[in-house]
């Protein structure tokens, strides 16, 4: 059969609609393709939303122990014990030197009781997280209480006082007397809490003097 010019366009329409038909074919594919991505993102999104939310709570901090609570009663008194024998010397209102000496007295005989006990009951007090925070917050106070006089000293100690007093109050009552589990470790920590209490009253009306 002779090739004609009407077969040559027979042939390019038979091309055409193999291309067309293979076009489609693979957009039909496509398509599915992509709805079935669609169909599973969704699925994966809900499966999402339905899953309760991760928990990335810090876990709980670990009671303290006897020993540790010794140590922190301890820790603490000798603190204030020491902060009172600065303010006594470098402290210029009479104010200051007075409750100083307060806290010389106070902070020295709880401490002498609170080692009596410990060594009664054969418990070596333990360092733990309380008692360097507050070893730490004493060694800046003292660091920027040194190169301070006069009024500037008076003023920066019984700051200090006040916001020491104030933790170890809290301490007392949310942790340290709830928290030991000796009897007579808890009556000690029970019986200087109202002397807790009436320094921090104290050194809050020193500073509320010396602010006016």
């Amino acid at each position: 059969m002779p090739i004609t010019s009407r077969s040559i366009r027979l042939v390019n329409l038979s091309l055409l609609s193999l291309a067309a038909v293979t076009w489609l074919g693979a957009c039909a594919k496509k398509d599915a393709a992509t709805s079935d991505s669609a169909r599973m993102a969704d699925s994966a999104a809900a499966s999402t939303m339905g899953a309760p939310a991760a928990d990335t709570a810090k876990p709980a901090s670990a009671p303290l122990n006897d020993a540790q609570i010794a140590h922190i009663a301890v820790t603490a008194n000798s603190i204030d014990s020491a902060a009172g024998v600065t303010a006594k010397q470098k402290g210029t209102a009479k104010s200051v030197k007075d409750f100083a000496q307060t806290m010389i007295n106070d902070h020295s005989a709880v401490n002498k009781q609170a080692v009596a006990l410990a060594t009664k009951l054969k418990v070596t007090p333990e360092d733990n997280d309380v008692s360097k925070s507050l070893k730490s917050d004493a060694d800046a106070s003292t660091s920027s209480l040194q190169g301070q006089s006069g009024a500037n000293f008076d003023k920066g100690y019984i700051d200090h006082e006040v916001t020491f007093h104030q933790t170890v109050l809290d301490a007392l009552d949310k942790s340290l007397i709830p928290g030991a589990q000796n009897a007579e470790l808890k009556a000690l920590l029970e019986k200087v809490r109202p002397s807790i209490a009436a320094h921090l009253a104290r050194a809050k009306d020193i500073q509320t003097a010396l602010n006016k």
